[in-house]
């Protein structure tokens, strides 16, 4: 059972969307499970009727079953699952990368996550490592979720050998194919279209897989608010006869509901065999609204489009990990004393991951020319003088 992902960054509008009129986030522990009622907007129940002359009919029913059928809100959670080992590791790692880029041990690009771990993690628990995921730029959290190794993060963020791409790929190329995580792509929107290359490689292979299309998105994306950039900034509503879910990116629970919702609906009535047969089923979008703390990359320190406030305002009302931490304490999971204990061991976890990556080796010229496709092609590389051969593919 398979599945691919394909993720892209989009802006949205208002962190305020997502909290729906006389409904709040509720709670309830029994017996060690966890039954949370979190906010999932839907737009199954608006799919047109069946056409009647030449375009294709919409069939909502598959097996007897509706299709217009949104997931449940409810998730149902084990108390081991909400211990926040890695939700507090993702912000760490990020803030250290924060102080190497502005040590100038990061060079080039640098997009962090901070504010939208509750993605990372919650589709991660929906999930499994054989499932296939590709993303955009902002990758490092995505690594650590398909079961990267800190230290290789850091390595490769600093141009080091022990690098996840041997120190080649930098912050933007994160890759890790044994947890099929087919890496970042530093080009905006280049993921899609090699997403729907590894789709038909499943199905190719006759794999059972689902394709879906999740948006992580920020509110004011690369700097322009959607407010200014779009005229409907309902993302999950485009795609016509595409059903969407619009999904609180910030909470870990309705991220992993609706990505489980997401895998089992797709691969129980499968994908879209032909808009001719009316018991196909269909493809979604998935969107995940989210507030990103940081700017869009390090050279843009997110002052010019937004303010303070705004920023600490969304911090105090929809933090990610600040939510679990309230969940853990108002149902006895955890102490207080606990999680400063998680907190301190997962600082000295990053502590020593960095330093570890600055003992790394650069890479050698010579590893420009490895992983080619097309070799004896007498490649030669020059020193920036022009002058001087440095390496020749043989």
């Amino acid at each position: 059972m398979l599945l691919c992902i394909t993720i892209l960054h989009l802006p949205t509008k208002s962190f305020n969307l997502l909290t729906p009129k006389k409904e709040t986030f509720q709670t309830k522990s029994e017996n060690g499970v966890i039954t949370t009622l979190s906010p999932i907007h839907h737009r199954f129940t608006s799919l047109p009727p069946p056409l009647r002359f030449d375009r294709p009919n919409l069939d909502h029913n598959r097996n007897g079953r509706p299709f217009h059928r949104p997931p449940m809100r409810r998730s149902l959670t084990l108390r081991g699952d909400l211990i926040p080992g890695d939700p507090l590791l993702l912000p760490r790692m990020e803030i250290a990368a924060d102080s190497l880029y502005k040590s100038k041990l990061i060079r080039g690009f640098c997009h962090l996550y901070d504010g939208q771990e509750a993605l990372a993690v919650g589709m991660e628990a929906a999930i499994t490592k054989k499932d296939a995921i590709i993303t955009s730029y902002r990758d490092h959290c995505t690594f650590l979720g398909r079961g990267g190794e800190l230290v290789d993060a850091f390595s490769e963020l600093m141009g080091r050998m022990r690098g996840c791409s041997s120190g080649k790929g930098g912050s933007m190329h994160f890759y890790k194919k044994d947890a099929s995580f087919y890496g970042g792509h530093g080009i905006v929107g280049a993921q899609i279209p090699l997403g729907c290359c590894l789709a038909f490689a499943q199905k190719y292979s006759k794999e059972e897989n689902f394709e879906s299309l999740i948006e992580f998105d920020d509110v004011d994306g690369m700097g322009t608010a959607t407010w200014r950039s779009a005229k409907s900034p309902a993302y999950f509503k485009r795609g016509d006869y595409v059903p969407g879910l619009k999904v609180d990116g910030m909470d870990v629970l309705a991220v992993k509901q609706a990505c489980k919702f997401a895998k089992e609906h797709a691969l129980k009535n499968g994908p879209i065999l032909s808009l001719l047969n009316p018991q196909s089923s269909f493809l979604f979008i998935l969107e995940m609204d989210t507030y990103r703390y940081h700017g869009h990359s390090m050279s843009d320190p997110g002052s010019t489009y937004r303010t303070r406030d705004e920023v600490s305002g969304v911090r105090q009302v929809r933090d990610p990990i600040e939510r679990v931490r309230k969940l853990l304490l108002s149902h006895d999971i955890a102490t207080e004393k606990e999680l400063k204990d998680i907190e301190k061991e997962v600082r000295k976890e990053v502590d020593d991951a960095v330093a570890q990556a600055k003992e790394s080796p650069v890479p050698e010229p010579s590893e420009l020319f490895t992983n080619m496709y097309m070799k004896d092609c007498g490649v030669e590389s020059f020193g920036a003088d022009r002058k001087e051969l440095k390496v020749t593919l043989a």
